[in-house]
C-alpha cells in the first residue's frame, strides 16, 4: 500500500510539472507558428525533466526502501526486546523461586547449625577424652611390652596387683586405733586419753589383689580377690566392711554379657558406693585419703551382694542389688531392756562372740541409675530399702518379770518390724583436661546410719521395747587437683542424726535418742575423772557423760607425690591432716563436744 501511494504521488508530481511547462495554443488571429528550432528546444527540455523525474522517483524509491529497512530493523529490535523481556521475566520468576528456596534452605541450615553446636562441643570433649584414653592405653601397651603385667593360663588372663605400705598416724587425743579413725568415738575432755597423744606405725593397709579374666562368645567372665591386714579376729563383724581375717575386702565373680547386662555376686562394694565409670566394678570412687576409714560423709559398705546392671550405649546405666542387711547399733537414753534385735556371734557358726548380729528379716535392696552426658561428667541417683525387726515383751515391766502363759504358749512376746530406707545422689566433673576434679555427695533417710562413714546409730527404742528408726544424713564435697606427678585433695564432710524420744507409760521419764532432760546427764563430760583407774592399760572412765552424738564434721587436706610411675610399678608418698569435731544433743549439763587433730603419712610401692 505504501508503495502504491508513493507511485501515485510521483505520477501526479510529474503531470503537474509537465502541465506547467506547456505553452498556450496560438489563436487564429494571433501570432505566427514557432520555428523548428524552438520546437527542438522544447523537446529537449521535456526529456530532461523526465530524466529528472525518474531520478527523483529513484531517490524516493531508495528512501522508501531505506524506511522499510529501518521499520524492519525496528520490528526485529522490538521482537528481540520483547523476547528478552519475557526471558528476563521468566528468569526473575525463577530467581524469586530460587531465592525462596535458598531462604528456606538458609533457615534450615541455621537450625542444623544450632542443633550441631552442642554436638560439636560434645564431640570436642569426647575427642579430648578419647585422645587421653588412647595415650593412656598406648602407655600401658608400651609398659606391657617392656614388662608383662599379666599371666596367661588356659585361656584366662591373671593379673596380680596391690601395694606395699608403710604408714604412720599421730593423734592429738589418743584413741588406741590404727590408721583407721573411729570418728564416733572421739574422747571427751573427761576421758584421760583425751589429754594424751598417740603415735602408731603400720603396714597393715598393704594390699594384694588378683584379677582373672576370660572371654566366651557371648560374655566376658571376671573374678576378683582383694585383701589387706586391717582386721583382728575379735573385731570382725557384718556392720560395714565385713572385715574377716585375713581381711577379705572383695571377693566376687562376674558375667558381663555382650548386650550390656552384667551379673555380679560375692563380697563387693555396695551399689550405694559411687563409681567413676557407669556402674562398673573396680571403678569405685573413694575420697583421696590415707585414713582407712575414709572421710566423714562418705557413703559406702563392702558386703555380700548379688547385683545386675545394664549399660545403655555408655550413657545410661541402671542397676539393682540384693545386699546383706545389718543393724549398726541401737542407741539412746533410758532405754528399756525388754527387747532384742539379735545376739552375739555363735562360735560354732563361725561368727566371733565379740560382735553382735541382727536377726534380719530380709536383705537390703539397692536401686541405682548413673548418667554420663559427656566424657567429663558423671551423675548418680540411688535408693535403699531395708527392714529391721525386733522381739519385745511389753508386759515385762516393773516387778513383772514372768511371761504370762495361756494354753502353754507365751503371749507376752511380740515381733515387730519397721521398713526403712533412704535416697542419695553423686555428681562429679572434670576440668582442665581432667587435672581438676570436683565432686558432691549426699545421702539420707531413716535407719540408714550404717551406710554413712562415721558409724552413727540406726535405731533407738520406744518405751514398750519396739524399734524406732532414726533419721540420719551425710554429705561430702571434694576438690582434687592433679598436676604432673602430684595429687592434692581437699575434703569437707559431715553427718547428722536426729533425736527421737518418747514419754514412758507414766509420763515421768523420756526414752529414746538425744533425750533433752533427766536421764541425759552431761555434767561430767568436761571434767577429767579423779579415779586413776585400774592402772596399766586400763585408763579411768568418764563421769556423768551420756550425751548422744548429734553431728560429726571433718575437714581434710593432703597430697600424694609420685616420683616414679612406669613399667616397674609406682612409687608414691603422701601426708594428710584432718580435723574432726563431734557434737552432742543437749541434756542436763549442756551439749558438750569433742575434737581431734590427726596427722598421717604414707609411703607406698604399687605393683606394676
Amino acid at each position: 500500500m505504501k508503495r502504491v501511494t508513493a507511485l501515485l504521488l510521483a505520477v501526479l508530481m510529474s503531470a503537474s510539472a509537465f502541465a506547467g511547462n506547456q505553452e498556450p495554443a496560438q489563436s487564429d488571429t494571433g501570432a505566427a507558428p514557432k520555428s523548428h528550432k524552438t520546437a527542438k528546444a522544447k523537446k529537449s527540455s521535456v526529456s530532461e525533466e523526465l530524466d529528472e523525474m525518474k531520478a527523483l522517483l529513484q531517490q524516493q524509491q531508495q528512501q522508501i526502501n531505506e524506511l522499510k529497512n529501518q521499520i524492519q530493523q525496528r520490528d526485529q529490535a522490538l521482537n528481540q526486546a520483547q523476547q528478552q523481556a519475557s526471558q528476563a521475566q521468566s528468569a526473575a520468576s525463577a530467581a524469586s523461586s530460587k531465592a525462596d528456596s535458598a531462604s528456606a534452605a538458609a533457615n534450615q541450615a541455621n537450625d542444623n547449625i544450632n542443633a550441631m553446636k552442642g554436638d560439636v562441643t560434645d564431640l570436642k570433649s569426647n575427642a579430648t577424652a578419647t585422645a587421653l584414653s588412647i595415650q593412656e592405653d598406648q602407655k600401658k601397651m608400651n609398659e606391657a611390652i617392656e614388662s608383662p603385667l599379666s599371666i596367661h593360663y588356659k585361656g584366662i588372663t591373671i593379673t596380680p596387683g596391690g601395694f606395699l605400705a608403710a604408714e604412720t598416724v599421730t593423734r592429738q587425743r589418743a584413741m588406741a586405733s590404727d590408721v583407721n579413725t573411729p570418728f564416733n568415738s572421739i574422747p571427751f575432755p573427761a576421758a584421760g586419753p583425751g589429754h594424751t597423744t598417740e603415735f602408731f606405725g603400720s603396714g597393715r593397709q598393704s594390699r594384694i589383689s588378683i584379677l582373672g579374666e576370660g572371654k566366651i562368645s557371648t560374655a566376658k567372665l571376671t573374678g576378683y580377690y582383694e585383701m589387706d591386714w586391717l582386721s583382728a579376729g575379735v573385731t570382725s563383724n557384718n556392720n560395714q566392711s565385713n572385715s574377716y581375717t585375713n581381711r577379705m575386702r572383695q571377693l566376687w565373680g562376674q558375667v558381663a554379657f555382650n548386650n550390656g547386662v552384667a551379673l555380679t555376686g560375692g563380697q563387693q562394694w555396695s551399689l550405694v558406693t559411687e563409681t567413676r565409670k557407669g556402674l562398673d566394678n573396680r571403678t569405685e570412687t573413694l575420697p583421696m585419703s590415707i585414713d582407712a576409714q575414709y572421710v566423714v560423709g562418705f557413703s559406702w559398705a563392702r558386703q555380700f551382694s548379688m547385683r545386675v546392671t545394664k549399660n545403655f550405649n555408655n550413657k545410661l546405666w541402671l542397676g539393682f542389688s540384693v545386699e546383706d542387711s545389718q543393724v549398726n547399733s541401737v542407741a539412746g537414753n533410758n532405754l528399756p531392756s525388754n527387747y532384742f534385735v539379735g545376739a552375739p556371734g555363735n562360735g560354732g557358726g563361725l561368727y566371733p562372740s565379740t560382735a553382735n548380729y541382727a536377726f534380719n528379716s530380709m536383705p537390703d535392696l539397692v536401686f541405682k541409675a548413673a548418667f554420663e552426658p559427656t566424657a567429663n561428667t558423671h551423675f548418680e541417683v540411688f535408693g535403699v530399702v531395708s527392714r529391721f525387726r525386733d522381739r519385745y515383751y511389753p508386759t515385762l515391766t516393773g516387778t513383772n518379770t514372768t511371761c504370762l502363759q495361756q494354753t502353754g504358749a507365751a503371749v507376752c512376746g511380740t515381733n515387730a518390724a519397721k521398713t526403712v530406707g533412704g535416697i542419695g545422689a553423686n555428681a562429679r566433673g572434670y576440668l582442665a583436661h581432667r587435672k581438676v576434679e570436683l565432686a558432691l555427695h549426699g545421702f539420707g533417710g531413716q535407719g540408714v546410719g550404717r551406710y554413712n562413714d562415721a558409724g552413727l546409730p540406726d535405731l533407738t527404742v520406744h518405751p514398750n521395747g519396739s524399734l524406732a528408726p532414726l533419721h540420719s544424713y551425710g554429705s561430702i564435697a571434694e576438690i582434687d587437683l592433679h598436676p604432673k606427678k602430684w595429687d592434692w585433695y581437699f575434703n569437707a564432710g559431715g553427718e547428722y542424726v536426729a533425736r527421737a524420744f518418747y514419754p514412758n507409760a507414766t509420763g515421768t521419764t523420756l526414752v529414746g535418742y538425744g533425750v533433752p532432760g533427766a536421764g541425759n546427764n552431761n555434767t561430767g563430760c568436761g571434767i577429767e575423772a579423779a579415779n586413776p583407774g585400774a592402772g596399766g592399760f586400763l585408763p579411768p572412765g568418764t563421769g556423768s557423760c551420756t550425751g548422744n552424738t548429734r553431728a560429726i564434721f571433718e575437714g581434710t587436706f593432703g597430697f600424694w607425690y609420685k616420683p616414679y610411675n612406669g613399667p616397674k610399678g609406682r612409687v608414691q608418698f603422701g601426708a594428710q591432716y584432718e580435723n574432726i569435731v563431734r557434737n552432742t544433743w543437749r541434756g542436763v549439763g549442756g551439749d558438750p563436744n569433742a575434737n581431734n587433730n590427726v596427722w598421717l603419712t604414707s609411703f607406698r610401692y604399687y605393683l606394676p
